[in-house]
């Protein structure tokens, strides 16, 4: 399953059995089939399982024993770390399974050892894009009025004559990863135009391939859906793309220093003179991508159709914040991810990791510390 060859691995049972620590946010028994099925890719491994919980919005504090980390070969985590490198002398690589680390950037960890990171790119395609698309159509099928007037017992077909529907509408995808090529699989069965924008170019086929972790049957392996591809790391880039008459903006980009505020409101002016029938911005990426005052002032004067959005800054959004009450917003508390599946995709994510670690390949989503992604 997943990205790369397909590659078997025999464990050996005459060497001690090496370690997977696990600290994650399900109970244990909700990651069995995925623990099942690790031990059953390898014999030699050992599965150590810290249900990690949270109060108040806090991680409360994770008791993992100095037995368990001296010998943890492999780390899987969500956000938990022990303090520095020296505690897990024998790991070989961190697997952590959310889409970015960025909220571990600042740990020594990340700043001062050569552990290899991964991340879970590639986990949430499926169920992040029928979010997407399931926003898109609420707001496009003006389904929040017509619940409305359900819940108010009202039978009024003029509120569901207003519809625009999918086909020939353009989206925009900006950031052409795992999650962005699920969107466009999806956006393109239902008609839609899809353009895509990355950092770096995509000139060649090979350079279009989507090299990461792909849940089967889903994405766009081959870079090919989109009809036109857009790339760089300049404003102008970005405006260049901003400019193609979006019906549908996704913003899919992981948070460094140089995507922060990467919406403010010349992008936003820019997509009402490009689409002046509105275009519907989608956030599933950081809240802090976009600048959030400028965001609401954009819905108030109606540049943009509007939003859509499971992600803010700060988070929690605060109950007197203005977004709340901004209008045509819909606001979601970053739970675009979730699934009943994820823990036993990040666990399949592990398995091929571990087949590429041990056959000397590259390891799927490894971080680049440097880009910050």
């Amino acid at each position: 399953m997943g990205g790369g060859p397909n590659i078997t691995v025999r464990g050996s049972a005459s060497k001690e059995k090496e370690l997977v620590l696990c600290t994650l946010p399900w109970p244990e028994d909700q990651a069995s089939a995925g623990i099942k099925e690790l031990k059953e890719a390898f014999g030699d491994v050992e599965v150590k399982y810290y249900h990690t919980k949270y109060a108040n919005g806090k991680m409360e504090p994770v008791d993992v024993s100095e037995e368990a980390l001296q010998r943890a070969s492999y780390l899987v985590t969500l956000f938990w770390l022990p303090p520095d490198a020296s505690s897990i002398p024998s790991a070989k690589f961190i697997q952590f399974v959310s889409a970015g680390t960025n909220h571990v950037a600042n740990h020594p960890i990340y700043t001062d050892s050569k552990i290899p990171l991964c991340s879970a790119n590639g986990v949430h395609g499926p169920q992040i894009a029928e979010w997407v698309i399931m926003m898109d159509l609420v707001h496009s099928h003006n389904y929040t009025k017509l619940y409305d007037n359900q819940k108010k017992k009202v039978w009024d077909q003029r509120v569901g004559m207003d519809v625009s529907d999918r086909v020939g509408k353009r989206v925009g995808i900006l950031g052409y990863g795992s999650i962005g090529r699920q969107v466009a699989r999806v956006a393109k069965a239902m008609g839609m135009d899809v353009i895509a924008y990355t950092a770096s170019p995509r000139n060649t086929p090979e350079s279009k391939h989507d090299n990461g972790y792909i849940v089967p049957g889903t994405g766009d392996p081959d870079g090919s859906i989109p009809s036109a591809w857009f790339s760089g790391t300049e404003k102008e880039h970005i405006h260049e793309f901003l400019k193609q008459e979006i019906d549908l903006l996704v913003i899919a980009v992981p948070l460094t220093k140089d995507t922060t505020h990467l919406f403010s409101t010349p992008e936003f002016e820019l997509l009402h003179k490009s689409n002046p029938k509105g275009t519907y911005v989608v956030n599933i990426a950081r809240g802090q991508i976009i600048d959030q005052k400028a965001l609401i002032t954009a819905l108030e004067t109606e540049q943009i159709k509007g939003a859509a959005l499971d992600v803010t800054d700060p988070e929690p959004l605060p109950e007197d914040d203005p977004l709340w009450d901004a209008p045509n917003v819909l606001i979601t508390p970053h739970c675009s991810g979730s699934s009943d599946v994820y823990v036993d995709r990040a666990l399949q994510l592990l398995i091929e990791n571990i087949k590429h670690e041990r056959s000397g390949g590259h390891l799927i989503n490894e971080v680049n510390r440097k880009r910050g992604y």
